[in-house]
């Protein structure tokens, strides 16, 4: 951080008036991907990692190549799928936003997640709310995209929940992870077609993240990494072999060798995996990912990130 540089509640200000905000990666912890579907999730801000856009007045519109990077500059998140960084980038930007046209107090918490998954839209990106929600309020939050919901309030109910609840998380991660943004469409398709395979087993993707709530709750951890694995193996049983990439797969194997619950982060790219057993269990999961050519990160949770002027726009 530069010494000329003030923080405050809305993020980096500097002496000449730019504007810098962080969006971190998130992890789906548990229910991904039915946000897409009118389901459930529980999902949290991963301090990791994470993307910064600082915003500098000028009278022209001027986005600088970077000398190395070429078009785009990303402090953390350039090397890694999986972990939502195209939504950091527009989260982050959107914050540099609010914050210079002072509109932060005019625009609902609840609807920013749409504005940048709008945006993300544009480019062609397949995605859901999740991510976009998980990076505006940081924190663990549980969402309920139900279409009643999303039909009568145009958002989800989100509930922010206790991060200290939470038991302790490793990521896993490969250096040149599959390209997640590919691996909903046939899935979409199919469940616009009416396949019952998808829409039986999106529901209980969904309920495992009501499910997973209460475990949370309860701190039920053995009830927790029961739900982990069984939210992959649903992802596997309806997008296939093919479709996850032997990479991904290999990596939430490398977690369950040594008997870790453990599944995507997102659509592939990155595992979150969590050892019940303490310790010993996460050396053995440390060691194993080290030979298949993995890196392990003790996951750290990003608090809330939202400020007082965020926090009175929220529904009550």
């Amino acid at each position: 951080m530069d010494q000329n540089m003030n923080s405050t509640k809305e993020g980096l200000i500097s002496g000449s008036g730019a504007i810098q905000h962080k969006a971190y990666a998130r992890v789906g912890l548990l229910g991904n991907p039915s946000d897409v579907y009118f389901g459930k999730t529980i999902s949290f801000s991963l301090a990791n990692f994470w993307a910064s856009v600082t915003l500098e007045p000028s009278p022209h519109l001027i986005i600088n190549p970077h000398p190395i990077h070429d078009l785009v500059q990303f402090d953390s998140l350039d090397h890694l799928a999986g972990l939502s960084g195209s939504s950091a980038i527009v989260c982050a930007a959107l914050s540099c936003l609010l914050d210079f046209y002072k509109v932060r107090h005019l625009i609902k918490v609840e609807v920013r997640p749409n504005l940048i998954l709008s945006a993300e839209k544009e480019l062609g990106i397949v995605a859901g709310l999740q991510d976009r929600v998980a990076q505006v309020y940081g924190g663990l939050v549980h969402m309920d995209f139900s279409k009643e919901n999303m039909d009568k309030l145009g958002h989800g109910i989100y509930t922010p929940m206790d991060i200290s609840l939470l038991p302790p998380l490793h990521l896993i991660y490969a250096e040149n992870p599959s390209d997640s943004g590919k691996v909903h469409s046939t899935i979409r398709q199919r469940w616009l077609n009416g396949d019952e395979l998808v829409i039986s087993s999106m529901k209980e993707v969904a309920d495992i993240a009501a499910e997973g709530k209460s475990a949370i709750l309860k701190k039920n951890y053995q009830k927790l990494a029961e739900l982990m694995n069984r939210n992959f193996d649903l992802r596997r049983c309806m997008f296939g072999d093919e479709c996850l990439g032997a990479l991904n797969i290999e990596m939430v194997e490398v977690a369950r060798r040594v008997g870790a619950a453990s599944k995507f982060t997102g659509s592939g790219g990155a595992v979150v995996a969590f050892c019940p057993e303490g310790p010993p269990q996460v050396k053995r999961l440390e060691d194993e990912c080290r030979k298949a050519g993995f890196s392990i990160q003790a996951i750290q949770v990003v608090p809330s990130c939202l400020n007082d002027v965020d926090l009175k726009t929220l529904s009550k």
